[in-house]
């Protein structure tokens, strides 16, 4: 008797723990195993495109893409097609760019004007080649707004100021070169903007005094874009020391009718007279 009751418990016990007996362990589903990849599944491969072009940044890009467009001209003539026009703001912050390796080339403490010229010369020509690049974007007939060519005009006029003068003059020519050039990108400037609504653009924006300025800080070397302004929109300061004709007096008395427009005065009557 004791020996079957013993049986009957384990049975129960079997029975009771079984996992296929039990009814939630019938309704629920077995996990998968985690999938093993094998050895030879892994091995080195490159980058997608999208991720390679995450790890470049701005300098290797450009990199980059001028190779291909060196490589295969058809696509670099795509791009310049496709690209966004450089509004003067971004020309100025590639050209700052150059500016500031510039004033970094110079030497320390007093050195002679050699040392100095050959320290500087390459990031200096690499300058000026930026700028005489980049000018001939903003004048007519590729750029039709005359404001955004006199804005660009002014920042690049600026920069020649800037630029280093030296003693000797065998290392002169490269600033009165690149006022000559400047000068002569005025003039252009100037003639195509005077013939359009009488010149309303310069008069307006005082392109005449800004002019004057800039010829004064140069010492009198942009005398082509003074002949045309003084021919476009009228006497606009003199030579080096920006002193005036002697004919400035009588040309401040008389308004122009632009003045008169732009004052309201225009079609008023005339006085005629001593009285």
């Amino acid at each position: 008797m004791s020996s079957n009751r013993k049986r009957k418990a384990d049975d129960d016990v079997d029975m009771s723990s079984s996992p296929s007996s039990s009814p939630a362990a019938q309704n629920r589903q077995l996990a998968r195993p985690m999938k093993r990849y094998r050895a030879n599944d892994i091995t080195g491969r490159p980058l997608t495109l999208p991720r390679l072009l995450e790890t470049l940044d701005a300098a290797s890009l450009r990199s980059v893409l001028q190779q291909i467009c060196e490589r295969q001209p058809e696509i670099g003539a795509e791009v310049v097609r496709s690209a966004p026009r450089p509004s003067v703001t971004s020309a100025f912050q590639v050209l700052q760019e150059y500016q500031d390796k510039l004033q970094a080339a110079f030497p320390y403490g007093e050195t002679s004007s050699d040392y100095a010229y050959y320290r500087v010369k390459t990031p200096l020509v690499n300058l000026l080649d930026a700028l005489a690049d980049f000018t001939p974007q903003y004048l007519p007939p590729n750029e039709q707004q005359a404001t955004i060519s006199l804005q660009y005009l002014d920042g690049a006029t600026k920069l020649i100021h800037a630029l280093p003068d030296w003693e000797s003059q065998t290392y002169r020519h490269h600033k009165e070169n690149a006022y000559d050039e400047i000068s002569r990108a005025w003039a252009l400037v100037i003639n195509e903007a005077a013939k359009k609504g009488a010149g309303f653009v310069l008069h307006s924006g005082n392109w005449d005094q800004i002019l004057a300025k800039h010829n004064q800080q140069s010492g009198g070397r942009l005398g082509s874009a003074i002949s045309a302004m003084a021919a476009n929109v009228g006497w606009v300061g003199g030579g080096p020391s920006g002193t005036s004709s002697p004919s400035h007096q009588q040309q401040q008395q008389q308004p122009s009718v632009l003045d008169d427009i732009l004052s309201g005065n225009y079609g008023a009557p005339v006085r005629v007279g001593p009285w």
